[in-house]
């Protein structure tokens, strides 16, 4: 279904801004905060910092998550007069985790359009460095903060097979790792911490080897958590199972042995010399 495109309603712009280094701002999010009649913020001594580098003079007023709610409804309000607003959260792209959702959702009830300004996300950046597999991943969010549940969510997805992604608070990240590699084994995983910051750092290795280099370290900064998904399991076949599908196909098919050993072979992921040393007993 298409947008309504009210004329006289405001366009609801949810614009990605840096997530450390201002550099990586787009030029279309910086003309697009300066054009719109109001900024919205989740933190707006934080967002000040980068309109003061971009000489964006727009009016400001926050938004987080304590009161995004009642807020929403003011900006709603202010989007059916005509007033066109930006929201911005801390950092990165509103709405992953962080606040936004309900917003965006408000606005829709209300026939607000809305256009997305792209940017920078701490989940991309910190994937397109990992050096684990960016074709599927899931992404969680933070972890809860007590051991308890944080052990039961880990525990719920230890056959994900996907690459998986978290982020973390550095006063919590040494004893999740723990419950990590209690839960998921020495898996590989990537710490990443400060992305685009002057002090950015990238661990990659097992998640022991990683305990062992973060232990005892003072560690500040936002941390975001790639872990190797689980390896996929060849599922295992006995030698009967084998042996009766060969026989059905021998019977069954007008294929010749070589195409039918082939034609098994694929089917069940084994090495086609297995295949042959039972065809071999079986019709000498």
């Amino acid at each position: 279904m298409n947008e309504n495109r009210d004329s006289d309603k405001g366009i609801l712009y949810i614009v990605a801004t840096p997530i450390g280094n201002l550099e990586d701002v787009t030029y279309r999010a910086v003309r697009i905060l300066k054009e719109v009649h109001l900024i919205a913020a989740e933190d707006t001594r934080r967002t000040a910092k980068l309109l003061r580098a971009y000489a964006i003079e727009t009016p400001v007023t926050s938004l987080y998550d304590q009161n995004e709610r009642r807020k929403s409804m003011y900006l709603i309000n202010k989007l059916k007069e005509g007033l066109n607003v930006a929201y911005v959260s801390d950092a990165g792209t509103p709405g992953i985790s962080d606040p936004g959702y309900e917003l965006v959702r408000q606005a829709i009830l209300h026939d607000i359009r809305i256009i997305p300004v792209p940017g920078v996300s701490a989940v991309i950046t910190a994937l397109s460095v990992s050096g684990l597999p960016t074709d599927a991943f899931i992404f969680y969010g933070f972890l809860p903060s007590r051991a308890m549940k944080r052990k039961a969510l880990l525990t719920s997805i230890v056959n994900e097979e996907k690459t998986l992604v978290f982020y973390e608070s550095p006063k919590r990240l040494v004893s999740t790792l723990q419950d990590m590699e209690n839960v998921f084994g020495d898996r590989k995983i990537v710490v990443l911490r400060e992305l685009t910051k002057v002090f950015e750092e990238i661990f990659r290795d097992t998640i022991s080897h990683v305990i062992g280099a973060l232990e005892g370290r003072g560690i500040r900064g936002e941390v975001t958590l790639i872990v190797a998904g689980r390896d996929k399991i060849i599922p295992g076949y006995p030698d009967d199972e084998i042996r009766n599908r060969l026989q059905k196909l021998l019977k069954e098919t007008k294929l010749s042995r070589r195409d039918v050993i082939g034609k098994l072979a694929q089917e069940l992921g084994i090495s086609r010399t297995r295949i042959y040393r039972m065809a071999n007993l079986l019709f000498p």
